[in-house]
Formats: structure tokens, sequence, C-alpha cells
């Protein structure tokens, strides 16, 4: 036996429509720039990286000065393993890179891209 709905109509927000209906031509356009679902994966893993404080103390640090695991200890007052570890995920993310002389291993952010992130969002959290 089918069962009835009844519709109510919620106050409008702005965050709801007030009619029913799309936009074909505002949706073909987006559709057509918006990138496919393994390349908005792959940005959505590399932005939960820098959803954690201990991984965002770091990138701001490298984004200072290529440091060994030692120097990035000492800055952050943090153990050793912690902080190798965080730094063994952003370099397979691709977030950082590293650089031997001898028996040290600097790191350093990948790239520009990077430090440009995390300055847009300083900018971002001071504008409020």
């Amino acid at each position: 036996m089918p069962r009835t709905v009844s519709i109510r109509h919620k106050k409008s927000t702005s965050e709801t429509c007030e009619t029913i209906g799309i936009h074909p031509e505002r949706i073909s356009k987006v559709f057509s720039k918006m990138p496919d679902s393994s390349s908005l994966f792959e940005l959505s893993d590399m932005f939960k990286l820098f959803g954690d404080n201990t991984r965002i103390r770091i990138l701001w640090a490298l984004s200072e000065s290529e440091m060994c695991v030692c120097d990035l200890c000492a800055l952050l007052e943090m153990k050793q393993p912690a902080v190798s570890h965080q730094l063994k995920n952003l370099k397979q993310a691709r977030i950082v890179k590293t650089r031997r002389e001898g028996k040290v291993i600097y790191y350093s952010l990948d790239d520009e891209h990077i430090r440009s992130l995390l300055n847009l969002g300083m900018e971002h959290i001071q504008e409020l």
C-alpha cells in the first residue's frame, strides 16, 4: 500500500531555494570545468593533511627554512618519532621533499604551491 507523503513548506533561508527548478546552462558550464573524481579525491586527501595542528606547525616551519628532524623536534618541542611520522605522511603526499647532506636529511616544502596555500589560509583567518 503506497504511503501518502505530505509536503511542508519550510521557511526560506539562504541555504534553500524558494522555487523548485534547475538552471541547465549553469550546470552545464560548471560540469564542463569540473575535474574528474580521482583528481578531486586527491585534492581532498591533500587538504586532509592540512587538517592537523602538528602537520601545520611542521609545514609552517619548513616554509621559513629547510630543517632536519632534530631541528623540528627542538622547535616544536616534540619527540622524534612523532615528527618523523608526520614527515613521512607529508613526504608520501609530495608536500615535503628531502635532501641528504652526509648523514643529515633536510626537509623542505615540495614547491611554492604549498607555501602559497599556507599564506592564503593565514590571510583568510586573519580577515575574520
